[in-house]
C-alpha cells in the first residue's frame, strides 16, 4: 500500500485531470436526489436518466409518494435493476420523512442512514451534493480507483476506503476527490482493459517520497 504521501500525490493527479468532474445526478431539490440515489444502487446513470422526469413529475413530494402505493411506483421504475425494493424503499424513506422530518430531507449522516434505503455511501452523497458537506463517498469505482493504485488494501471495506481517503487529503477536496475518481474509473482505470498505464504523471516526481509502507 502506498505512503500517505504518495498516496495523496496519486488522488491529486486524478484530481488534476478531471477537474471540472461534477456530479451526473440531476435533480431540483433534495428529494428529487434522494430518489434518484436511491434508484442509482446496482443501476447505470442512462437507466436511471430514462425514468426519474416521470418519476419527478408524477412525485414532486413525499406527500405524493405516500398517497400512492409500491405497486404504482414499481411502474415507473420497472426498466431499473431491483425496482420492487427500490419502489419500497423510496415509498418507506417518504413516509419517515413526513413522519420525523417535516417532510423535509434531513442534513445530518445520521438522520440520512435512520431512512429506509440511505446507506453511508448515499448518506455522504447526499451531504455533499444537497447540502454543500464535506462527504466523501465510495462506490464501485472510487473503491477500483483505490485498490488498483494501492491507495488502499485489495480487501479494504467502503468504510476503510473512506477513512484512508478522508485521512490524506483536506476535507474541502472530498468531493472534487470523489467526483474525479469516478470519472477516472469510468474512463481510464476500467474493469477490464484499463488504460491507467497511459498516465504515468501519476507516479512522476515521487523519487523523494517513501513510495511503500
Amino acid at each position: 500500500m502506498l505512503t500517505k504521501e504518495a498516496a495523496q500525490h496519486v488522488v491529486y493527479e486524478i484530481m488534476k485531470l478531471y477537474p471540472d468532474a461534477v456530479p451526473t445526478m440531476h435533480y431540483q431539490n433534495p428529494f428529487q436526489l434522494l430518489m434518484v440515489v436511491i434508484l442509482s444502487a446496482q443501476a447505470t446513470d442512462e437507466s436511471v436518466a430514462k425514468v426519474k422526469e416521470r418519476l419527478f413529475k408524477r412525485y414532486p413530494n413525499p406527500q405524493a409518494v405516500s398517497e400512492s402505493s409500491p405497486e404504482e411506483i414499481e411502474s415507473y421504475i420497472k426498466t431499473i435493476g431491483l425496482y420492487r425494493n427500490k419502489a419500497k424503499y423510496i415509498y418507506k424513506s417518504s413516509h419517515q420523512l413526513l413522519e420525523t422530518f417535516d417532510g423535509k430531507v434531513p442534513n445530518t449522516r445520521e438522520e440520512l442512514q435512520s431512512l429506509t434505503g440511505i446507506g453511508p455511501k448515499s448518506a455522504n452523497i447526499l451531504l455533499n451534493v444537497a447540502f454543500n458537506q464535506d462527504a466523501f463517498a465510495v462506490d464501485t469505482h472510487v473503491a477500483r480507483v483505490c485498490k488498483h493504485h494501492k491507495i488502499v488494501e485489495e480487501n479494504a471495506t467502503p468504510k476503510q476506503i473512506e477513512e484512508r481517503i478522508t485521512e490524506i487529503i483536506p476535507a474541502k477536496y472530498w468531493g472534487r476527490a470523489h467526483q474525479a475518481m469516478i470519472s477516472f474509473g469510468r474512463e481510464i482505470c476500467s474493469p477490464r482493459n484499463p488504460k491507467c498505464h497511459e498516465y504515468p504523471q501519476l507516479y512522476e516526481n515521487l523519487e523523494e517520497i517513501k513510495l511503500m509502507d
